[in-house]
């Protein structure tokens, strides 16, 4: 049995490695490895709206969310600057060997953003922390929230902004159980509707009987990697004395090519009802017509490309995009959903030592509506952030 002495030994022993080595943290506690790390991240953001500015509590100015751009307002406001350390995360994680040679493992993971403030910006900018993810894998199967299957995380480019290309990514983390083999992984993941009804407001709606299925192929080889991912799920709307159902699918393929030391990386992505799969929820999955629910296609994507100057100085350009085919006979219930959104954006980041990194992004963004209103936003952000 491991006495305390023992263990505060251990611990001390590994925080001193992890401190001269500066990698991931680690210390074994009887048959448990137990792992720990994550970042802190300073945000600085002077954001420019040409149709009038998102209030001081909107998610929008913590970061890029494409459906919170104003459009049509065409009033003459003054630039507004926030900065904040929200996007800090951590996570725990352990790894035991069992009797049989298998290994079972664990993760937490929570950071600050997009969660209810505990306090307020005038004294304590307090903010509850939020889990990200919460899983074990074993033998092949994950159970519990993680990135969802239909999401290819690694084709995300690096970004100041938390997301990046908002629009054109999928972008989903939710409770699911997932089986992987060889190049292959299927999912069944927990099931959500975001209906538009009459004026255009969205209800969401938890009343599915069936979860949300993925399918996933990927493959690596020197020049990069290529990721195909189909998705198929069930969208609902049980209110009000209705009961309504319609299919929804969508196919998306992402992926990296390296040109030496710098990447090109990519994701396009069609569907019927994808709703908030795609572009933070920019568009719904469909609309309540009557007793029916007729879904939304859409057409998303990016493209990014990183070009590393030297072994400090790097930068990463982006386009990304997002499209829909709102059904316009339906008009008179949807308001003036959202058509189309896309972003442009470049950055510098500077690396002294290779955790530590400074930076800066410039992006502009522009968002239009069914009516033809559009506005835009540009946005200057500064970071600094230490990963640990």
């Amino acid at each position: 049995m491991t006495t305390k002495a023992t263990l505060l030994k251990t611990l001390t022993a590994t925080a001193v490695l992890c401190a001269l080595t500066a990698t991931a943290q680690a210390a074994t506690i009887g048959g448990t490895d137990v792992t720990y790390g994550g970042y802190v991240k300073l945000d600085a953001m002077w954001s420019d709206y040409s149709d009038g500015v998102p209030a001081g509590g909107s998610i929008g100015r913590d970061f890029y969310i494409p459906s919170t751009t104003p459009v049509g307002v065409d009033v003459d406001s003054d630039p507004v600057f926030d900065m904040h350390a929200r996007q800090s995360r951590f996570f725990l994680g352990t790894a035991t060997k069992l009797d049989d040679g298998k290994e079972v493992k664990t993760k937490i993971e929570v950071d600050f953003i997009a969660s209810a403030p505990g306090g307020d910006e005038r004294v304590s900018n307090s903010y509850a922390p939020r889990i990200r993810q919460a899983f074990i894998t074993y033998d092949g199967w994950l159970f519990g929230q993680a990135w969802s299957n239909f999401q290819n995380v690694g084709a995300l480019p690096e970004t100041l902004d938390f997301i990046g290309p908002a629009e054109g990514t999928v972008f989903v983390r939710q409770a699911q159980v997932r089986y992987s083999t060889g190049n292959w992984s299927f999912s069944l993941e927990n099931p959500e509707s975001t209906i538009t009804t009459q004026g255009g407001a969205r209800a969401t709606i938890d009343d599915s009987t069936l979860p949300d299925f993925t399918a996933r192929y990927g493959m690596k080889a020197d020049w990069g990697e290529f990721v195909v991912a189909g998705l198929a799920r069930q969208l609902t709307y049980k209110q009000n004395g209705l009961d309504a159902d319609e299919t929804s699918f969508g196919i998306s393929a992402s992926g990296k090519v390296n040109f030496g030391e710098n990447n090109l990386k990519f994701m396009l992505t069609q569907g019927k009802g994808l709703g908030r799969y795609i572009g933070v929820n920019v568009a719904h999955g469909a609309v309540l017509n009557g007793d029916e629910l007729d879904a939304i296609d859409s057409t998303s994507g990016f493209i990014a490309y990183q070009q590393n100057w030297n072994s400090q100085w790097r930068s990463t350009f982006v386009y990304s995009f997002f499209s829909a085919d709102n059904n316009t006979d339906l008009l008179a219930i949807t308001g003036d959903p959202t058509k189309s959104s896309q972003s442009y954006s470049a950055n510098i980041l500077y690396s002294p030592v290779k955790k530590l990194t400074f930076g800066a992004e410039l992006k502009h963004a522009e968002r239009e509506v069914e009516s033809g209103n559009d506005g835009d936003m540009d946005r200057l952000q500064f970071s600094v952030k230490y990963a640990f």
